[in-house]
């Protein structure tokens, strides 16, 4: 399935009053906007379900990865715990976004304020088979893990 972006629509369902549909700052961002529906205080090492106020309709074979905010995360100490997180195509329930302080201040959010962003990737899927032997890697490399490579 070939993937363009350039007729592709995007169906959001706006939940409740306040919600806000994701939105790219400029033409060319990868990246969507997510806003929280409600003001928010996250403690230091505190994490939080933060509700967004809407629903997608991800089209078939792209899936919704999102991820932490770098204004956040570096002048806060603000970001998405499992970054990132991953909205299926058939999932259709409020889009939520898991985050965390690591900063060492309180972070407070208003209603309406960008918390983390929403990236839309083409994903492949394969029938999953158990073999007694895995094929060569073709590089050498094999069973070599973290650090095989070297400094």
């Amino acid at each position: 399935m070939a993937v363009t972006g350039v007729d592709m629509e995007l169906p959001v369902r706006l939940l409740r009053a306040g919600a806000q549909p994701p939105a790219r700052t400029r033409p060319g961002d990868a990246g969507y906007d997510l806003r929280c529906l409600e003001g928010f205080a996250l403690e230091p090492g505190e994490r939080l379900l933060v509700p967004t106020g809407i629903a997608l309709a991800l089209p078939p074979g792209v899936a919704g990865l999102v991820t932490p905010r770098s204004g956040l995360a570096i002048e806060h100490g603000v970001t998405t715990l499992n970054a990132p997180g991953l909205i299926d195509p058939n999932y259709r329930g409020e889009v939520c976004v898991i985050l965390h302080n690591a900063g060492s201040e309180p972070y407070r959010a208003e209603a309406g304020d960008r918390i983390a962003q929403l990236l839309l990737v083409p994903f492949l899927t394969a029938e999953t088979v158990v073999v007694d032997e895995l094929p060569p890697s073709g590089d050498g490399r094999g069973e070599g893990g973290f650090g095989s490579s070297g400094r």
